[in-house]
Protein backbone atom coordinates (compact mmCIF):
# COMPACT_ATOMS: atom_id res chain seq x y z
CA UNK A 1 0.00 0.00 0.00
CA UNK A 2 3.13 2.47 -0.29
CA UNK A 3 2.34 2.82 -4.01
CA UNK A 4 1.42 6.63 -3.06
CA UNK A 5 4.60 7.16 -1.11
CA UNK A 6 2.73 6.12 2.32
CA UNK A 7 4.95 4.29 5.08
CA UNK A 8 2.10 3.81 7.98
CA UNK A 9 3.08 4.05 11.67
CA UNK A 10 1.99 1.48 13.59
CA UNK A 11 3.89 2.60 17.19
CA UNK A 12 0.89 2.49 19.59
CA UNK A 13 2.98 5.02 21.98
CA UNK A 14 4.40 7.04 19.19
CA UNK A 15 0.84 7.45 17.89
CA UNK A 16 -0.31 8.29 20.55
CA UNK A 17 2.39 11.32 21.82
CA UNK A 18 1.80 12.74 18.02
CA UNK A 19 -1.96 13.19 19.35
CA UNK A 20 -1.16 14.45 22.41
CA UNK A 21 0.82 17.55 20.43
CA UNK A 22 -2.62 18.87 18.70
CA UNK A 23 -3.64 19.39 22.81
CA UNK A 24 -7.20 18.19 21.66
CA UNK A 25 -10.59 19.53 23.24
CA UNK A 26 -14.26 17.75 22.79
CA UNK A 27 -14.73 21.16 20.33
CA UNK A 28 -12.15 21.03 18.47
CA UNK A 29 -12.05 20.22 14.45
CA UNK A 30 -8.96 18.43 13.21
CA UNK A 31 -8.32 17.87 9.43
CA UNK A 32 -6.23 14.64 8.75
CA UNK A 33 -3.98 14.56 5.97
CA UNK A 34 -3.67 10.68 4.54
CA UNK A 35 -4.79 8.61 7.52
CA UNK A 36 -3.86 5.56 6.05
CA UNK A 37 -5.39 2.82 8.06
CA UNK A 38 -6.95 4.93 10.49
CA UNK A 39 -4.23 4.86 13.17
CA UNK A 40 -3.86 8.36 13.85
CA UNK A 41 -7.67 8.79 13.82
CA UNK A 42 -8.02 6.31 16.87
CA UNK A 43 -5.82 8.50 18.70
CA UNK A 44 -7.38 11.68 17.78
CA UNK A 45 -10.99 10.22 17.96
CA UNK A 46 -10.08 9.59 21.53
CA UNK A 47 -10.70 13.31 22.80
CA UNK A 48 -14.37 13.64 20.68
CA UNK A 49 -13.43 16.19 18.40
CA UNK A 50 -14.53 16.50 15.32
CA UNK A 51 -12.60 15.15 12.31
CA UNK A 52 -11.93 15.78 8.73
CA UNK A 53 -9.61 12.46 6.82
CA UNK A 54 -8.63 13.35 3.25
CA UNK A 55 -7.37 9.94 2.24
CA UNK A 56 -6.65 10.13 -1.47
CA UNK A 57 -6.31 6.34 -1.99
CA UNK A 58 -9.91 4.96 -2.56
CA UNK A 59 -9.94 1.72 -1.82
CA UNK A 60 -8.10 2.72 1.53
CA UNK A 61 -10.99 5.47 2.15
CA UNK A 62 -13.74 2.73 1.52
CA UNK A 63 -11.97 0.93 4.37
CA UNK A 64 -11.77 4.20 6.74
CA UNK A 65 -15.53 4.52 6.28
CA UNK A 66 -16.21 0.68 7.15
CA UNK A 67 -13.83 1.30 10.04
CA UNK A 68 -15.48 4.24 11.60
CA UNK A 69 -19.07 3.47 10.24
CA UNK A 70 -21.54 5.04 12.96
CA UNK A 71 -19.36 7.54 14.29
CA UNK A 72 -20.97 10.95 13.10
CA UNK A 73 -17.75 12.99 14.25
CA UNK A 74 -15.14 11.53 11.42
CA UNK A 75 -15.79 12.28 8.05
CA UNK A 76 -13.72 10.87 5.20
CA UNK A 77 -13.37 12.61 1.90
CA UNK A 78 -11.46 10.97 -0.89
CA UNK A 79 -9.34 13.42 -2.81
CA UNK A 80 -5.80 15.26 -3.43
CA UNK A 81 -5.69 17.08 -0.05
CA UNK A 82 -3.53 19.59 -1.60
CA UNK A 83 -6.88 20.42 -3.83
CA UNK A 84 -9.20 19.97 -1.12
CA UNK A 85 -6.96 21.84 1.69
CA UNK A 86 -7.21 24.91 -0.89
CA UNK A 87 -10.85 24.98 -0.51
CA UNK A 88 -11.86 25.86 2.86
CA UNK A 89 -15.70 25.74 2.14
CA UNK A 90 -15.53 21.67 2.03
CA UNK A 91 -14.43 20.60 5.15
CA UNK A 92 -14.66 23.96 7.39
CA UNK A 93 -16.79 23.67 10.36
CA UNK A 94 -18.91 25.38 12.95
CA UNK A 95 -16.08 24.97 14.84
CA UNK A 96 -13.62 27.79 15.88
CA UNK A 97 -10.74 27.21 14.08
CA UNK A 98 -8.91 23.90 13.37
CA UNK A 99 -5.96 21.98 13.58
CA UNK A 100 -4.08 20.19 10.74
CA UNK A 101 -2.36 16.35 11.66
CA UNK A 102 -0.91 13.79 9.36
CA UNK A 103 1.93 11.30 8.28
CA UNK A 104 2.89 12.88 5.14
CA UNK A 105 4.03 11.00 2.17
CA UNK A 106 7.43 12.18 1.41
CA UNK A 107 6.94 13.95 -1.85
CA UNK A 108 4.18 15.87 -1.14
CA UNK A 109 5.66 17.33 1.58
CA UNK A 110 6.70 20.77 0.24
CA UNK A 111 3.88 21.55 -1.71
CA UNK A 112 1.94 20.72 1.27
CA UNK A 113 3.70 23.59 3.55
CA UNK A 114 3.09 26.10 0.59
CA UNK A 115 -0.74 25.46 0.50
CA UNK A 116 -0.92 25.41 4.41
CA UNK A 117 0.92 28.70 4.04
CA UNK A 118 -0.97 30.49 1.36
CA UNK A 119 -4.22 29.75 3.44
CA UNK A 120 -6.48 32.92 4.66
CA UNK A 121 -7.21 31.33 7.77
CA UNK A 122 -4.39 29.13 9.12
CA UNK A 123 -4.75 25.88 11.67
CA UNK A 124 -4.32 27.10 15.02
CA UNK A 125 -1.47 23.89 15.14
CA UNK A 126 -0.45 21.98 12.42
CA UNK A 127 1.24 18.58 13.45
CA UNK A 128 2.75 16.43 10.69
CA UNK A 129 5.06 13.41 10.45
CA UNK A 130 7.74 14.09 7.67
CA UNK A 131 11.20 13.14 6.69
CA UNK A 132 13.88 13.98 9.61
CA UNK A 133 16.37 15.90 6.97
CA UNK A 134 13.50 18.08 6.03
CA UNK A 135 11.86 18.69 9.91
CA UNK A 136 15.86 20.11 10.14
CA UNK A 137 16.02 21.84 7.25
CA UNK A 138 12.86 23.59 7.72
CA UNK A 139 13.33 24.57 11.15
CA UNK A 140 16.95 25.90 10.97
CA UNK A 141 18.20 28.79 12.47
CA UNK A 142 21.22 30.69 11.60
CA UNK A 143 24.08 29.84 10.37
CA UNK A 144 21.75 27.11 8.68
CA UNK A 145 18.99 29.03 7.38
CA UNK A 146 17.76 27.81 3.70
CA UNK A 147 14.99 28.89 1.49
CA UNK A 148 13.15 26.53 3.18
CA UNK A 149 12.62 27.15 6.40
CA UNK A 150 12.85 30.96 5.13
CA UNK A 151 9.67 30.13 3.29
CA UNK A 152 7.87 28.52 6.56
CA UNK A 153 8.89 30.94 8.47
CA UNK A 154 7.30 33.42 7.24
CA UNK A 155 3.99 31.87 8.78
CA UNK A 156 4.64 29.63 11.59
CA UNK A 157 7.11 28.49 14.38
CA UNK A 158 8.40 25.03 13.86
CA UNK A 159 9.67 22.73 16.45
CA UNK A 160 10.75 18.84 15.89
CA UNK A 161 9.02 17.39 18.81
CA UNK A 162 9.88 13.83 17.96
CA UNK A 163 11.70 11.55 16.01
CA UNK A 164 11.02 8.48 14.69
CA UNK A 165 13.50 5.56 13.50
CA UNK A 166 12.16 4.40 9.88
CA UNK A 167 11.25 0.60 12.02
CA UNK A 168 8.10 2.24 13.66
CA UNK A 169 7.00 2.10 9.83
CA UNK A 170 5.39 -0.60 7.95
CA UNK A 171 6.46 -0.47 5.15
CA UNK A 172 9.94 1.35 6.81
CA UNK A 173 11.03 3.72 4.82
CA UNK A 174 14.72 4.34 3.92
CA UNK A 175 15.23 7.29 6.47
CA UNK A 176 13.95 8.04 9.69
CA UNK A 177 11.07 10.33 10.02
CA UNK A 178 10.38 13.52 12.69
CA UNK A 179 6.74 15.17 13.62
CA UNK A 180 7.41 18.84 13.73
CA UNK A 181 4.48 21.09 15.15
CA UNK A 182 4.05 24.23 13.70
CA UNK A 183 2.51 27.27 15.31
CA UNK A 184 1.63 30.51 13.55
CA UNK A 185 3.41 33.64 14.36
CA UNK A 186 2.17 37.19 14.57
CA UNK A 187 1.07 38.50 11.43
CA UNK A 188 3.82 40.59 10.40
CA UNK A 189 3.09 44.17 8.07
CA UNK A 190 4.39 43.11 4.28
CA UNK A 191 3.11 41.29 1.55
CA UNK A 192 3.59 37.82 1.03
CA UNK A 193 4.65 37.83 -2.49
CA UNK A 194 7.17 40.98 -1.16
CA UNK A 195 9.25 38.41 1.00
CA UNK A 196 8.93 35.53 -1.12
CA UNK A 197 10.29 37.72 -3.48
CA UNK A 198 13.38 38.68 -1.43
CA UNK A 199 13.79 34.96 -0.05
CA UNK A 200 14.23 33.80 -3.70
CA UNK A 201 16.90 36.24 -4.29
CA UNK A 202 18.73 35.74 -0.90
CA UNK A 203 18.87 31.90 -2.03
CA UNK A 204 18.89 31.96 -5.57
CA UNK A 205 22.77 30.65 -5.00
CA UNK A 206 23.54 30.31 -1.53
CA UNK A 207 27.44 29.85 -1.99
CA UNK A 208 27.33 33.35 -2.60
CA UNK A 209 27.19 37.07 -0.77
CA UNK A 210 23.65 38.36 0.08
CA UNK A 211 24.89 41.24 -2.21
CA UNK A 212 25.70 39.09 -5.55
CA UNK A 213 22.39 37.51 -5.04
CA UNK A 214 20.15 40.15 -4.62
CA UNK A 215 21.72 42.02 -7.35
CA UNK A 216 21.85 39.45 -9.40
CA UNK A 217 18.11 37.79 -8.96
CA UNK A 218 17.16 41.96 -8.49
CA UNK A 219 18.58 43.44 -11.49
CA UNK A 220 19.66 46.60 -9.19
CA UNK A 221 23.33 48.10 -9.08
CA UNK A 222 25.48 46.60 -5.92
CA UNK A 223 26.62 50.08 -4.98
CA UNK A 224 22.61 50.48 -4.49
CA UNK A 225 22.11 47.38 -2.29
CA UNK A 226 24.94 48.59 -0.76
CA UNK A 227 23.70 51.37 1.12
CA UNK A 228 20.36 49.72 1.52
CA UNK A 229 21.96 47.00 3.49
CA UNK A 230 24.52 49.28 5.39
CA UNK A 231 21.20 51.11 6.56
CA UNK A 232 19.56 48.15 7.79
CA UNK A 233 22.90 46.87 9.70
CA UNK A 234 23.41 44.09 7.65
CA UNK A 235 26.59 42.98 6.17
CA UNK A 236 26.73 42.60 2.36
CA UNK A 237 28.97 40.09 2.45
CA UNK A 238 27.00 37.60 4.71
CA UNK A 239 26.12 34.16 3.02
CA UNK A 240 22.40 33.46 3.06
CA UNK A 241 22.33 30.95 5.64
CA UNK A 242 23.78 33.60 8.10
CA UNK A 243 20.34 35.42 7.78
CA UNK A 244 17.98 35.38 10.49
CA UNK A 245 14.05 35.48 10.07
CA UNK A 246 13.98 39.32 11.24
CA UNK A 247 16.85 39.85 8.91
CA UNK A 248 14.86 38.53 6.07
CA UNK A 249 11.70 40.23 7.10
CA UNK A 250 14.08 43.86 7.05
CA UNK A 251 15.72 43.46 3.76
CA UNK A 252 11.96 42.17 2.59
CA UNK A 253 10.14 45.43 3.83
CA UNK A 254 13.33 48.01 2.63
CA UNK A 255 13.43 46.57 -0.69
CA UNK A 256 9.66 46.45 -0.69
CA UNK A 257 9.71 50.12 0.03
CA UNK A 258 12.47 51.63 -2.33
CA UNK A 259 11.08 49.67 -5.83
Amino acid sequence: MAKLGQHFLTDKHALEEIASLLDLEKNDFVVEIGPGHGELTEKIAVSGCAITAIERDELLAETLREKFFGNEKIKIITGDALKILSDEKIWNSESAGYKIAGNIPYYITGKLLRTIGELDEKPSVTVLTIQKEVAERLSAKPPKMNRLAASVQFWAEPEIAIVLPKSVFHPAPEVDSATIVLKPTPERKIKPDAYYEIVRALFSQPRKTILNNISGALKIPKGEIEIILKKSGIDATLRPQNLSIDNIFELASVFASVK
